[in-house]
């Protein structure tokens, strides 16, 4: 007999029927069990971080990275799903911050360093229940009673292990260049996370007029960063651009470029007058190093203090006619392109504003926000920008402040301005690996192909290296450690490496334990050592092997980025223990994650992998869109359209939504998440399925069929039943071949048409022979 069903289509407490009963049983453990010595399909889990709560975007990856390792499973492979937790980095910072009621590096030095790291430490299990609930619900298996944990110090190890295998290459270096820098967190950022938080800004630009020196006329220069001229240090112009002295009919007489005077000037003119009047026209090297009167007193000072010089034109190719006017302002401290023209002529570094992102003492703007946020200007922070407008408008200097609207990076966690700003770094030099990424990506197949070949491949055919060093505190402490006296540096690449070389590690440790639990620690590697987090690694100093000086950790702590794409060799705590499982499960063979991680995870991933081992990480990379509301809008909790993951399972279950996400479009194309598509999937397939196998039940049970007592004789079936079977055998190769070849709706599609099938044709005409007596 079969277990009589339920016509009731309840599916979300069924559902949790089945959950239990995986759980009770160790359903996924023994799973695993019974395919060892099987050949197996390798699976990478992109780690979450847990202190952030899941959203529908969650369930959309979680149902994908589920079903390509479930149906290899069934397909007889032993396929091992190790999951993993994100936990350092500046998401974790911020949340601390608020949760003490503290705001930036100055309070967290006073709170004290230590203290704050503990918390961090709790911080990030914060929801490490609900991810958990909201898996399981999910239906995504994966082992998380032994999850890897980027905090963790074995994960830790294995970091230093590969800096140093870096830093042995020559690609760690340290680097005075400008960054984009968060003046709110007090950190440079890498660019791929500067690739993450662009926003739409829109802003007044200056057109700016610079008096030549002993002349009666003016450059016309154009910024769109007021803020930054004060530290003005030199005009540029294209050498191969023509550019005209005109006088103009607001009787000054400017210089700028030929193809820009109409678009510039013509405002002056009034109505049947000539807005300008060309005295001459000359090439853009006519005008190199011809000076001008600095636009501030404080720029001039700065420039004579550095004996170098300052306040002149100079000629570089970079500069277009297709904004402004064609000559541009140079800021050495605060653009690339600025500071290798700064390089170039040798100019003096001004660098008029401080590591908060105020204007320094010595302009008159002291104080002020270069780049502040709406918040921060609703709480009485003055923004730089205007204040500037008006003091050039004042001296007569200000020509005009266009209106302008661009894409302006923001810090990708607390959604502060960026700026570019001159500073020492730590960089991993990837410019060096190009051809190898390029080469690399090229072994990838990507899902959809056009990601592989154009978003990502543009993305490391421009690659720059990669700023790995973070001013912060709550992540993996950069291994270098450099001496105070002759400035020589090395790499540290274990905790064994640490204890044989410090000089004061056995001393540091047993303070550390007479004060308590915190700073050291026996987990992880298996024996008593100091914990590898600021600030209890800080307090480790070696001597220098060059000249007898002292040697200590340099501050920083490295990119959270780096973590992630450590997690193929960390997890497994390579090389330092494990090596046949890392190199029996690398590669990867699948891989899945939403498309911005082609600026996250697969980009790290491949980085690290690259200069580590030269191969790629993954052979296939299945790529997500975005789930966004019912009218295509991106969800956001200040829009209210967010949907909140849990009443949605609540409310369909896990299976009607995994439905949805795999029959609604290819799966990296934007989804549009709305109740009644997931509503019309459960009652065109799960329903239609259920009451299927409902009807068959209730008949198989009425005539007592036991199906082991019989066996299929082909040739004595009707043409139903051999139609019905060859539907089955089709639809079993078809549904085969589309997962194999991650074809995710077309297999489904392929599923729902046979259910379609076998509901609406096969029963329907065949209910007479169920409904007679007997198994006739």
């Amino acid at each position: 007999m079969f277990k009589k069903v339920d016509s009731n289509m309840n599916f979300v407490e069924r559902e949790k029927e089945v959950e239990d009963f995986w759980k009770e049983n160790h359903v996924f453990e023994e799973s695993i069990k019974e395919h060892e010595g099987d050949p197996s399909y390798v699976f990478y889990d992109g780690p979450p971080t847990a202190n952030g709560k899941p959203h529908i975007g969650h369930v959309e990856t979680r149902a994908f990275k589920d079903m390509i390792p479930r149906y290899h499973a069934m397909k007889g492979a032993m396929v091992p799903r190790k999951a993993g937790w994100d936990t350092h980095g500046l998401p974790v910072e911020l949340e601390v911050e608020k949760q003490i009621g503290i705001n930036g590096k100055e309070q967290i030095e006073k709170y004290g360093v230590a203290p704050f790291i503990d918390h961090c430490k709790e911080n990030v299990w914060k929801y490490k229940g609900m991810w958990e609930d909201f898996s399981y619900k999910v239906g995504f298996w994966a082992d998380m009673d032994n999850p890897y944990v980027t905090y963790h110090d074995d994960f830790i190890e294995s970091e230093w292990w590969a800096l140093k295998e870096i830093w042995k290459k020559g690609l760690l270096y340290k680097g005075f260049k400008v960054v984009p820098y968060c003046p709110r967190c007090g950190t440079p950022l890498s660019s791929h996370e500067v690739a993450q938080g662009y926003k739409t800004l829109k802003e007044r630009s200056a057109i700016v007029r610079f008096k030549a020196k002993d002349q009666d006329y003016y450059f016309l220069a154009w910024t769109t960063t007021p803020w930054t001229l004060p530290s003005n240090t030199a005009l540029c112009v294209n050498p191969d651009l023509d550019y005209a002295k005109v006088k103009a009919a607001d009787g000054n007489t400017y210089v700028m470029a030929c193809s820009l005077l109409d678009k510039v000037l013509s405002p002056l003119a009034e109505e049947g007058e000539k807005a300008y009047e060309v005295l001459e026209t000359f090439k853009g090297t006519e005008l190199a190093n011809i000076e001008y009167e600095p636009l501030y007193e404080c720029a001039a000072r700065a420039a004579e203090k550095q004996h170098k010089k300052a306040h002149f034109v100079t000629v570089d190719s970079y500069v277009t006619a297709e904004d402004g006017t064609g000559i541009v302002h140079i800021a050495p401290a605060f653009g690339e392109d600025d500071a290798r023209i700064g390089r170039k002529y040798e100019m003096p570094l001004i660098q008029f504003v401080d590591n908060a992102g105020r204007m320094t003492e010595e302009t008159p703007f002291a104080g002020m926000r270069c780049k502040p946020t709406e918040d921060e200007v609703k709480k009485g922070a003055v923004s730089a920008d205007p204040e500037v407008l008006k003091d050039l408008e004042k001296k007569g200097l200000l020509f005009s402040a266009p209106k302008f609207e661009h894409e302006y990076p923001h810090c990708w966690r607390c959604n502060t301005p960026l700026i570019y700003y001159a500073r020492e770094s730590w960089f991993i030099k990837m410019t060096a690996v190009k051809d190898d990424l390029v080469k690399n990506n090229s072994t990838v197949k990507w899902y959809p192909e056009t990601i592989g070949s154009g978003r990502f491949g543009a993305w490391i055919e421009n690659v720059q290296d990669w700023g790995i060093s973070r001013n912060r505190y709550w992540g993996t402490p950069l291994n270098i450690w450099e001496c105070d006296k002759c400035g020589h540096q090395d790499a540290i690449g274990s905790i064994q490496e640490l204890r044989e070389r410090g000089d004061n590690y056995q001393a540091v440790l047993d303070e550390l334990k007479s004060k308590g639990k915190e700073g050291y620690s026996s987990d992880y590697v298996g024996y008593e050592h100091i914990e590898m987090h600021k600030p209890y690694v800080d307090q480790i100093t070696c001597t220098c092997p060059e000249c007898g000086g002292t040697m200590k950790r340099v501050p920083e702590v490295i990119d959270c980025w780096f973590d992630s794409g450590a997690m193929p060799y960390a997890q497994h705590h390579y090389p330092f223990e494990n090596k046949e499982l890392f190199e029996s499960q690398f590669p990867a063979q699948f891989i899945c994650e939403a498309v911005d991680q082609t600026r996250g995870w697969f980009y790290s991933l491949l980085a690290e992998s690259t200069i580590l081992f030269n191969k790629a990480p993954y052979q296939n990379v299945l790529v997500l869109g975005h789930v966004q509301d019912e009218n295509g809008q991106k969800m956001s909790k200040s829009k209210g359209n967010a949907v909140d993951p849990m009443d949605a399972l609540n409310q369909h279950g896990a299976d009607a939504i995994r439905w949805f996400f795999y029959t609604n479009s290819a799966p990296w194309l934007p989804n549009r998440f709305h109740d009644k598509a997931v509503v019309e999937g459960q009652r065109k397939f799960l329903s239609t399925l259920w009451n299927t196998y409902a009807f068959f039940v209730l008949y198989a049970n009425i005539d007592h069929f036991d199906p082991t007592k019989y066996t299929l004789e082909y040739e004595k079936l009707s043409v139903m039943d051999k139609w019905l079977l060859s539907k089955l055998n089709t639809c079993v190769k078809t549904v085969d071949e589309n997962l194999a070849n991650f074809r995710i709706p077309e297999a489904a599609n392929t599923l729902q048409d046979f259910v379609d099938d076998m509901s609406n044709w096969y029963v329907r005409r065949s209910r007479e022979r169920f409904w007679a007596k007997g198994m006739e």
